[in-house]
């Protein structure tokens, strides 16, 4: 898993293998393998990736469990809760109270008091001394159920504390989390619980269900690459234009605060891709950004631009890493509402057979108490002189109505019944006896129903909690499909590039010269000279063009450009092509004639007829002086390719027939 494999190179070459160096000295190697590989396991396992029992990581169970040991239907002070705590885990007071914060303004199973920060704007929360906590009622209903806990001790051995709580809620779907562990990572998104304990239903009665991510910072989320947990998804904040000149952000997306958001806007503003005049942060419980837009911008176009240039969308990839059965496990989340569904089901089978366990004791010591009183086997006692004669008769009086019992007696009921004390048997009361045993016999028969029918039971468990939970937790993020922002297409023309053909510079930095570009980050310009080079430009500062510029146009990557190019190479021979320049390297100096010396004579566009007339360079007795070529019947190629000879002999001069 970590550090070097069996056949791997050794980490320390003078070293043999046998486990100590030529010189002597101490081989470090295997210590240091098993050492990082007790860390490593360590840090994934008990610190930062949560199990998909409870949902939680340790640090996070550890809080849950103290304020159940101190729940008394108070708050408590987050300090003294930190302080308890503290007695079941090894790191700190600050981890601690964190964690407990964050875990708090989920909003699910801590209550919170006082001022525990905003998830909103990125405001923290005020000193542990100043705030107080207590568990929330669904946190004391389905997180706990201490006979069914399984407990081991803690650091310090002075303590029990739980291995995993028995939470009867996908809680890792529910709170969503992060963790970095050493060699892998979790990202799991928030679900609503709402939509949780429906799929659970579904899944129960074997219907088909799907679950999105729902955050709550609300927004918009575009789940058509979710990929149930193993894709991501795109967040987006909710905008809307005021009017023409002003745009506001009522929501922003999840990951996110209104400070690093309005960071990313005033980030793009200097970058001069997006143009805002001023921005007013208005936060309270709700996000209120206003934008205030210069004279010539409007809402319309600036909404695309902050979508793309800013924060007001991100992506958010999904991988759901949790512990199951103490190795890391990489799981869907279908998986993990199965797994999390077959849990569920099996402890309230695990309670159902604890409750009639107790039921069955109940029942068993009422026929004992009924029997001793009503059957006068406590008047036997009377003639009785020592202890073993009053165990003695009491074991003989119970004796002749065995077959009455539940199930057999033993020494702890004989106990028991010597306890009764006399008020208890003057005052017993038949007929309220009997009341107590047809409670007693209906409750079983319904935890027996409840077993028989164990998936209806769970169903039915599930359906009682959203009945009185749910409309707590309505969903907040509105789900759709959004196609990404070009960001070309809303980029600002907002870059003045000039040409000036007598120094032969281009660029933004160029001050003067009769062509101008008004162009945006992503524009580009076709330069071609005479010389056979040509380039592309973006909006740079400043670029030499090398000789006579023929051709100086904004240039479509998508496209390309189509010419059709006839130029002479040193020895005077014409060649003539047609191109598509399409792929290239920003900046990059591309040639169209092969060989050093040439000149370009002609360059047409793709539509532009050519019939030439080329007029021959002058020999003597040489009596064919012209000939004439028709471009249209050139063959495509690439721009660095030869070409086709247009004449025999070498040329002088070309002119244009049509």
């Amino acid at each position: 898993m970590v550090g070097r494999g069996d056949d791997g190179p050794s980490l320390f070459p003078d070293e043999s293998e046998g486990g100590t160096a030529a010189s002597g000295a101490i081989d470090l190697q295997p210590l240091m393998r098993q050492n990082f590989l007790e860390y490593a396991s360590y840090v994934v396992v008990d610190r930062a990736i949560p199990d998909v029992r409870d949902g939680f990581k340790p640090v996070q169970r550890r809080i849950l469990a103290t304020l159940a040991n101190m729940h008394d239907g108070r708050f408590h002070k987050v300090a003294n809760v930190i302080g308890d705590t503290m007695k079941l885990h090894p790191h700190g007071d600050a981890s601690i109270g964190d964690a407990l914060v964050v875990l708090a303004n989920k909003g699910y199973f801590i209550e919170r008091q006082g001022n525990f920060g905003n998830v909103i704007t990125g405001h923290r929360a005020a000193a542990a001394r100043y705030i107080e906590c207590r568990l929330t009622p669904l946190a004391r209903e389905t997180l706990f159920f201490p006979e069914l806990t399984n407990t081991q001790p803690s650091y310090d051995g002075r303590r029990d504390e739980p291995i995993a709580l028995p939470a009867k809620l996908p809680v890792v779907l529910m709170l969503g989390v992060e963790g970095i562990a050493v060699g892998m990572s979790t990202r799991i998104l928030p679900h609503n619980f709402g939509e949780l304990l429906e799929a659970q239903i579904k899944l129960l009665k074997k219907e088909p269900f799907e679950l999105f991510p729902d955050f709550p910072h609300g927004g918009l989320v575009d789940v058509s690459e979710y990929d149930d947990g193993l894709g991501k998804v795109k967040a987006r904040a909710r905008i809307e234009a005021d009017g023409t000149k002003k745009v506001v952000i009522r929501e922003i997306p999840y990951g996110t605060t209104t400070e690093s958001l309005i960071a990313s806007l005033e980030n793009a503003t200097l970058k001069g891709k997006v143009k805002i005049g001023s921005i007013q942060d208005y936060t309270t419980d709700r996000v209120e950004i206003q934008i205030d837009l210069p004279r010539g911008v409007t809402a319309e176009e600036t909404i695309p631009q902050l979508y793309a240039y800013t924060d007001c969308e991100v992506s958010l990839n999904s991988a759901i890493t949790v512990i199951r059965g103490r190795n890391p496990a990489d799981l869907s989340v279908t998986d993990v509402l199965t797994y999390c569904t077959k849990r569920l089901k099996e402890q309230i089978k695990d309670e159902l057979e604890l409750e009639l366990a107790k039921l069955d004791d109940k029942r068993h010591w009422l026929t004992l108490e009924q029997i001793f009183i009503e059957k006068k086997v406590w008047k036997r006692l009377e003639a009785a002189k020592t202890a073993e004669a009053v165990r003695s008769e009491t074991w003989d009086g119970m004796h002749e109505y065995e077959s009455l019992f539940v199930r057999p007696m033993t020494e702890e009921d004989v106990d028991r019944l010597l306890k009764i004390h006399i008020r208890r048997i003057s005052a017993y009361d038949i007929d309220r006896f009997r009341a107590q045993m047809d409670e007693i016999e209906s409750a079983i028969k319904k935890a027996r129903a409840k077993l028989r029918n164990l998936t209806k039971t769970t169903i039915g468990y599930l359906e009682d909690l959203l009945d009185r939970y749910g409309a707590q937790w309505p969903r907040r993020t509105e789900i759709g499909t959004f196609e990404s922002v070009d960001k070309k297409a809303v980029a600002r023309q907002n870059i003045r590039v000039t040409f000036d053909p007598a120094s032969g510079f281009i660029g933004s930095a160029v001050k003067s010269g009769p062509r101008t570009f008004t162009m945006s980050e992503y524009d580009r310009i076709l330069a071609i000279c005479d010389d056979g080079t040509y380039r592309i430009i973006g909006p740079e500062e400043k670029v030499l063009l090398p000789g006579k510029v023929l051709h100086l146009e904004p240039f479509d990557p998508k496209k390309g450009e189509f010419f059709t190019v006839v130029y002479k190479d040193r020895d005077k021979m014409c060649f003539g092509k047609k191109i598509h320049i399409l792929k290239f390297i920003k900046g990059r100096e591309y040639k169209l004639i092969k060989k050093p010396g040439g000149k370009l004579l002609l360059l047409l566009q793709e539509d532009e007829p050519g019939e030439l007339l080329l007029t021959y360079v002058r020999k003597p007795r040489q009596r064919v002086n012209e000939g004439t070529f028709d471009l249209s019947i050139l063959e495509p190629t690439s721009p660095s390719a030869l070409g086709r000879r247009l004449a025999p002999k070498p040329v002088s001069k070309v002119k244009r027939l049509r």
